[in-house]
C-alpha cells in the first residue's frame, strides 16, 4: 500500500505556497522580530522589537536584539503575558500569514498554558457597584500583597509623620 500525504485544503495549499514565494532565498536570514510577527507569536512587529529590548526573547538561550539573524533549527523562547512559549524555526517567511500557515513555520514545544480557572482574577468589582470605598480599597491592596511597600501613607522612610 502507498501511504498518502494528509490532505491539504486548498486555501491553506495556495497561502503556503504565497509564502514560500516570499520566503528569503537560499542563505538569507530573516530579523527575529519580524519572524515572531510574521508566525503570529506576537501582534505586531513593534511589540517584538520591544520584546526584544526588554530581554523577553531568547534565540538558542542567548537574550537577542531585534535585529538578530534567525535561521532554520533555531530554538526561539519568547516570555510574554506570565507564559513562555517555546518553538523551533521549522521555516523561515518574512511576510505576516494566516494562522494555519503560520503554525506550519515552526514546531511548538511550549508547556501547556495554565487552566483558566487556576488564574483567578485579583480584586476584580461588579460592574455598576459604583466607586470602592475606602475599606473596599484596602481589601483590595491586601490581596494584591501592598501592603507595607508605603503605598498610600504620609509616613517617611524613618516611620515619623511627614511634616507639612
Amino acid at each position: 500500500m502507498e501511504a498518502q500525504a494528509p490532505a491539504v485544503d486548498p486555501k491553506v495549499a495556495a497561502a503556503i505556497a504565497a509564502a514560500e514565494a516570499a520566503a528569503p532565498a537560499n542563505g538569507e536570514t530573516v530579523r527575529i522580530d519580524s519572524w515572531i510577527w510574521a508566525v503570529r507569536l506576537i501582534k505586531s512587529r513593534s511589540l517584538g522589537a520591544a520584546a526584544c529590548k526588554g530581554g523577553h526573547v531568547r534565540v538558542n538561550g542567548e537574550r537577542v536584539k531585534p535585529a538578530h539573524a534567525v535561521r532554520v533549527g533555531d530554538e526561539v523562547r519568547l516570555r510574554q503575558e506570565g507564559r513562555e512559549r517555546i518553538v523551533v524555526v521549522k521555516r523561515l517567511i518574512r511576510k505576516r500569514v494566516g494562522a494555519p500557515v503560520a503554525v506550519q513555520c515552526y514546531v511548538d514545544n511550549s508547556p501547556p498554558p495554565p487552566p483558566r480557572e487556576a488564574v483567578a482574577p485579583a480584586g476584580v468589582r461588579d460592574r455598576g457597584a459604583g466607586r470602592p470605598t475606602k475599606r473596599d480599597r484596602r481589601e483590595l491592596e491586601r490581596l494584591r500583597g501592598l501592603k507595607g511597600f508605603g503605598f498610600g501613607g504620609h509616613a517617611t522612610p524613618g516611620g515619623r509623620p511627614a511634616e507639612r
